[in-house]
């Protein structure tokens, strides 16, 4: 970041700090305010998936993958990256309703 940039997000954290601007606000300012995507283990996909209720075919549906990968991940064989891990942190921390 350059100096500008920084001084920005420094104000934008002191703000947030002090009940000045809310969380959404701060992060059109810094983004290293964003939560840092988590890397779930194959147990930890499959309790998510168990906690909505779906079987692996229609998890992968709502994800926009196959079954298959949905089985990979929970067998351990493959991780799921990118877009999709950030799907699933936002089906673990919201529920499936939010991406449905």
């Amino acid at each position: 970041m350059n100096n500008v940039q920084e001084t920005i997000s420094e104000m934008a954290a002191d703000l947030y700090e002090v009940g000045a601007i809310d969380k959404v606000t701060l992060r059109k300012f810094n983004i290293k305010s964003l939560s840092p995507v988590p890397n779930y283990t194959a147990k930890q996909i499959s309790l998510i998936r168990k906690k909505v209720g779906l079987s692996q075919a229609v998890f992968a549906a709502y994800l926009n993958v196959s079954d298959r990968a949905v089985k990979k991940w929970e067998q351990g064989e493959s991780k799921p990256s990118g877009a999709t891990l950030k799907l699933l942190s936002i089906v673990d921390k919201k529920g499936i309703e939010i991406i449905a």
